[in-house]
């Protein structure tokens, strides 16, 4: 072999409780493979594989950081003996690029241990073997026992001269059979210089178990015999090991090992527990309150607890399933040193590697958003330092950490006080990838949807992680209007910010857009900042407040309402008062064009009237009755008498009235809706000079007219719905009522009464107010009936809809017939 200094830090070894322990260093072992060979004193380097390493009294494995770790007993097969005192080992480590090892460098490496402090029964649980040994320095017996001995021991006559032999006791029966047939069986039988020690691996075919205190235990009952000459000695070297005791909790694993195990006591009585020791990693901890190990014993366990996640231990990141999670592992060893009057002195060693289950550990989404500074603060955790964050989605848009940075998003690594750590990630409100919702009166909410994507531990695999996080922030401010008014027109300057992006203005239930505003009479404009409607007094969508000689008092209201929902956050009113007699005096001069207006109907013969058709169906009149003598314009009327003047003057009479009342009858004339009513003057008898009496002219009367187009106006305002929506698949709930098939501004001019029938015979109806079930296959009887004997007047059924509830205007509705 061409032999090699070693790097520097790239084995460390020591000599703990009579085992040689070695550890290699994975850095520098990184890519490449090793293998070990042990060097025999007389036959050369032997390589370690697993056969050998349980036979001779050897382990390879790894602690809890991923070093390589070699053990091997003192007693082991190729370990240099002197004088059961000092002892020597040499390895060889073989190392190379190539799994099949060529090219390899061989590095020579001599352990030495010395140790001298022997009980007389030691045993070894280790990971991989069991291994006993026993002190041979026994009294010789004299020769004049020795027929007498051999005769009451009949299974000793046959022990070979000069050879050691052993007999195994196991469920199946005896086994006696030589050192060299043992060595086949995986057994390892030899005697130094004051002690005899057998090795046997787990679970072999002499092996049984048997269950102590709870805890499952691997033995080997087995006696060694030896007869020289006059000698015959019989050695016990029965062995036994725990081989699980292992419990866990969410944060903690117990390890429990038998007090007294009975087939290594026979005489319990004179059991006495000297000492018991625990240990990490083969070093004995002192101090056990500054790790927060628990030591306990009592009669029957030793338990030992250790918190998950202890120093001492390592916690490893790990995923399963697709789940994130940890591994706790841990390196102990137990020394238990007892009395008993068989065998004066025992120290029983076990050393055993635990490992926790799979954990999962759900990584936390901790919100630290700053909504003053409009930012996502977003900390991502909790993670071991065998975790990194790779790469990220904003919004389902991929960004690798550095084209993340070259964005604009911040990414950081941030401790936690637990030995943890998180990512931080920061991105502004008014980035590109976040969402943005109007929502409530004046709030935004912002929607950050992320994506992780960790690697996670030495064999960097890939965990997914998404997470959303809202804030809600106030940062939209509900526009104020402002209004004002000239001497024929009312005006709204509306700001323009947010208009048809979170908000439409409406007027009644129509959309207010610049078709509306032409065919009403507006005048619309916009500035950078504004937008500006002329609403002229007259024009559609006016409410009069006050009408009087004196005054007008008109209102506009316009809607402010959200996009999707239509829910009225604000109202926008202008209100101002008009002067009367300037107004009026201007329309009989003419000097306003009728068009500002497309409600004025006309002008009435000779100026003695005006009206005003108002589109929600509202009616004002001003009357000018010249009479000689005058008459007293209070005592005028419309067709219901109860119908006075507003106000009145010495020669005027103001009305205002709604086409459903006063007794205003309604006529169609091709597309027109056509209402009218008339003002009267009662009789009135006056007394004369000469005369008794004088009589007036009983038939003096002005009549009103108020033209409509039917599918407009009034008819748009009845019927509002919304066409697009489809009935729905099932049955609904038809309420027959009196007085609800004609529209209500007609219902109180004309008596009108609809039934439901049972059936096409018209003879059996349902009763009023009665909820009736029909599927929408079903055919559904209607009578609709005109009390009125009134021959001017005639029955169409125009429109018959269904709708969900009572309110005749309510939506959505489902239309059963549609222009009769």
């Amino acid at each position: 072999y061409a032999l090699y200094m070693f790097p520097p830090g790239f084995v460390e070894s020591s000599c703990r409780s009579r085992i040689f322990w070695m550890k290699l260093n994975k850095l520098l072992l990184q890519g490449k493979f090793f293998q070990l060979e042990i060097n025999d004193p007389y036959a050369g380097p032997v390589l370690l594989d697993e056969k050998l390493a349980s036979r001779c009294g050897y382990v390879l494995s790894e602690d809890v950081w991923g070093n390589p770790v070699f053990r091997a007993s003192v007693l082991g097969c190729h370990v240099t003996n002197e004088a059961d005192e000092l002892f020597s080992l040499t390895v060889n480590i073989k190392v190379s690029s190539f799994s099949s090892m060529r090219s390899a460098v061989t590095y020579t490496y001599p352990m030495y241990c010395s140790y001298s402090s022997w009980a007389s029964r030691e045993i070894v649980c280790e990971e991989n073997y069991m291994e006993v040994s026993v002190k041979t320095d026994v009294p010789a017996v004299s020769n004049d026992y020795t027929v007498a001995w051999m005769s009451a021991l009949p299974e000793t006559q046959n022990v070979a001269y000069q050879l050691w032999q052993l007999m195994f006791v196991s469920p199946s029966g005896r086994k006696r059979i030589t050192v060299s047939d043992a060595a086949k069986l995986g057994y390892s039988f030899n005697n130094t210089l004051s002690r005899v020690y057998l090795r046997a691996p787990y679970h072999s075919n002499e092996s049984d178990f048997s269950v102590v205190s709870g805890v499952n235990m691997n033995m080997v009952t087995s006696t060694s015999m030896y007869r020289q000459r006059w000698l015959l000695l019989l050695i016990d070297t029965t062995v036994s090991c725990p081989v699980d005791g292992i419990s866990f909790t969410d944060t903690t694993l117990t390890w429990t090992v038998p007090s007294v195990i009975p087939t290594l006591v026979v005489q319990e009585s004179t059991f006495l527990s000297k000492n018991i020791l625990m240990g990490v990693d083969g070093r004995v901890i002192v101090n056990l309150e500054e790790k927060n190990y628990l030591l306990e014993h009592n009669k029957t366990h030793i338990k030992i607890t250790i918190p998950i996640g202890a120093g001492g231990g390592k916690l490893k990141s790990s995923v399963s399933g697709g789940v994130y999670g940890v591994i706790y592992s841990i390196d102990l060893f137990l020394e238990h040193t007892w009395t008993d009057a068989d065998w004066q002195t025992t120290k029983y060693t076990v050393v055993k590697s635990i490992t926790t289950p799979f954990m999962p550990q759900i990584p936390t989404v901790i919100n630290n958003t700053l909504p003053e500074e409009r930012l996502f603060n977003v900390a991502f955790g909790h993670f071991l330092p065998d975790v990194s964050l790779v790469a990220i989605a904003i919004g389902n848009v991929p960004f690798t950490l550095r084209e993340a940075q070259h964005h604009g998003f911040k990414i950081y690594e941030t401790p936690f006080s637990n030995g943890t750590k998180g990512f931080i990630l920061e991105v502004s409100f008014d980035d590109l990838y976040v969402l943005k919702e109007y929502v409530n009166r004046n709030e935004t909410k912002y929607t950050l949807l992320v994506n992780y994507t960790i690697s996670v531990g030495a064999e960097m695999t890939l965990y997914y992680h998404s997470a959303e996080v809202e804030c809600v922030v106030a940062d939209i401010e509900l526009p104020e209007a402002v209004g004002y008014c000239d001497e024929e027109n009312l005006y709204l300057a509306i700001p323009l910010f947010g208009l048809h992006q979170y908000w439409n203005l409406y007027l009644g239930d129509k959309l207010l857009n610049r078709h509306v505003a032409l065919i009403n009479g507006y005048l619309a404009a916009t500035n950078s900042t504004h937008l500006i409607l002329q609403i002229p007094l007259f024009a559609v969508g006016v409410i009069y407040e006050e009408v009087s000689f004196q005054k007008i008092k008109a209102r506009f209201d316009v809607a402010l309402r959200k996009v999707r929902t239509m829910e009225t956050l604000q109202m926008f009113s202008i209100s101002c008062s008009f002067n009367s007699p300037a107004f009026i005096s201007k329309l009989h001069n003419g000097s306003i064009n009728k068009k500002i207006c497309d409600s004025f109907l006309e002008f009435i013969t000779n100026s003695l009237i005006f009206s005003v058709c108002h589109p929600d169906g509202t009616i004002m009149i001003s009357a000018q009755m010249k009479t000689v003598p005058a008459i007293d314009m209070s005592k005028t009327k419309l067709r219901d008498s109860s119908c006075k003047p507003r106000d009145y003057n010495e020669g005027h009479a103001f009305f205002k009235f709604h086409v459903t009342t006063c007794g205003t009858s309604v006529r169609f004339e091709g597309d027109h809706i056509i209402y009218e009513n008339e003002i009267s003057y009662e009789k009135e008898l006056l007394p004369g000079q000469s005369i008794s009496t004088i009589t007036r002219d009983p038939d003096y009367r002005l009549t009103v007219l108020c033209y409509y187009r039917a599918k407009e106006t009034l008819v748009l305002g009845a019927f509002a719905s919304d066409p697009s929506t489809s009935p729905p698949f099932g049955s609904g709930t038809m309420v027959p009522r009196s007085n609800i098939a004609v529209h209500r501004r007609v219902r109180q001019a004309l008596n009108v009464v609809s039934r439901v029938s049972k059936d096409e015979s018209f003879m059996e109806f349902y009763e009023p107010n009665m909820a009736i079930l029909k599927r929408p296959v079903e055919p559904v009887f209607i009578e609709v009936e005109l009390k009125d004997e009134s021959p001017n007047t005639d029955l169409c059924l125009e429109n018959c809809w269904v709708t969900r509830s009572l309110d005749f205007n309510s939506t959505p509705r489902w239309n059963i017939t549609v222009d009769g």
